[in-house]
């Protein structure tokens, strides 16, 4: 064993190094976060506005009134966009959550006249094993509503957030107009005085992960609103209640890696089967094979290249960074992991980590 820690020293140091550096990172940016959530809404917001602002600034428009009309479009289009899909959400979402009760019981009602008639056909079972059944059924069953429940309740609170929500809007708009107005300023400070380690740590981040992750990003937006589209259609074809509230759950389960719209359709389509709704069932299961295909076929030519990162990989570490640091790190996890894979990739991983010798070899093992 003290042989294995010698050999093995150097490269535990290493790694364990760079994996305090990612958590040492990880929760400055959460706590930075959590004091400056306004701040980085202003970013989010003047990385929208700025491509407009230039273009009408180079139209011989002055800067501030380039980005004031930049902004006004974009509180507009916002505004518009969020009040129509939060009275739509917000009312389907409701009446959904105060029908989930009604559509357990009845679900449960069903798997015990299932179980009912399979008694009334084998006499041969244990005495007391029908107790035992419709004691788990019930249990799954008011697990399986406090589960839904909880899901709806979460994002009911999300949307009773919403006075916060706009307090942080406002100030990262003021803040988001005055950085547009001085941006020009903060990159001749930032080219003045920034150390040329600094500087070549944010060019490698730019090439290698920040131009990957918008392109990325754009390329899955695409595709999640394609397939929004077509469940929506879909739903509104089949006369399905809360088909806009279904939609957007769909695609919310879309963006996240490895679930997809199969965690909204899958135990739907089930419980439609066990309370004998096989027609909605079948009709649904062919509207799911649909959007799987169709995003299946249309995410190698939009997306292009991927960005080398497994969906096990990037949720996994999404789940850690989620309960260690919230949603600080969930925003952050991406980049670090996508970072890790660039640096890995270029060399510097081997170059920072002291491989024990003798390990690993060039040469093929010669078989006996």
């Amino acid at each position: 064993m003290i042989a294995f820690y010698k050999k093995y020293a150097k490269t535990i140091f290493d790694i364990g190094l760079i994996v305090l550096t990612v958590y040492l990172t990880m929760l400055l940016f959460s706590i930075v976060y959590n004091i400056a959530k306004p701040i980085f809404v202003g970013l989010l917001i003047f990385f929208m506005i700025e491509p407009l602002a230039k273009f009408f600034h180079k139209r011989g428009m002055k800067k501030s009134i380039a980005t004031a009309l930049s902004m006004l479009i974009f509180i507009i289009l916002v505004l518009g966009i969020l009040v129509t899909l939060g009275i739509i959400f917000t009312a389907e979402i409701y009446q959904l959550s105060q029908a989930i009760p009604g559509y357990v019981t009845f679900l449960k009602e069903q798997i015990l006249g299932q179980i009912e008639l399979l008694k009334e056909k084998i006499d041969t079972l244990p005495e007391g094993t029908l107790d035992k059944i419709n004691e788990y059924s019930g249990t799954i069953a008011e697990k399986s509503s406090r589960f839904i429940s909880n899901i709806l309740l979460s994002i009911w609170g999300v949307l009773t957030s919403i006075p916060t929500l706009i307090f942080n809007f406002v100030i990262g708009l003021i803040l988001a107009y005055f950085l547009s107005i001085e941006i020009d300023t903060w990159k001749r400070i930032a080219e003045e005085k920034t150390p040329n380690t600094f500087k070549k740590a944010f060019h490698f981040l730019k090439e290698n992960v920040l131009k990957g992750i918008i392109t990325y990003l754009k390329a899955q937006s695409i595709l999640v609103s394609i397939s929004f589209f077509m469940i929506l259609v879909g739903l509104f074809i089949l006369n399905v209640d809360n088909a806009f509230s279904i939609a957007l759950l769909s695609a919310v389960f879309d963006l996240l890696p490895i679930l997809g719209v199969s965690t909204v359709f899958v135990p739907w389509i089930i419980y439609l089967f066990i309370v004998k709704q096989t027609s909605l069932a079948f009709w649904l299961l062919l509207l799911l094979l649909i959007v799987i295909v169709v995003r299946q076929l249309l995410e190698p030519k939009i997306t292009g290249e991927s960005l080398g990162v497994s969906a096990f990989t990037m949720l996994s570490f999404m789940i850690i960074s989620l309960s260690l640091f919230g949603v600080a790190g969930v925003i952050l996890s991406p980049i670090l992991l996508i970072l890790i894979k660039a640096l890995y990739d270029q060399g510097y991983l081997r170059r920072w980590i002291r491989m024990p010798e003798g390990e690993y070899s060039d040469k093929p093992v010669k078989e006996d």
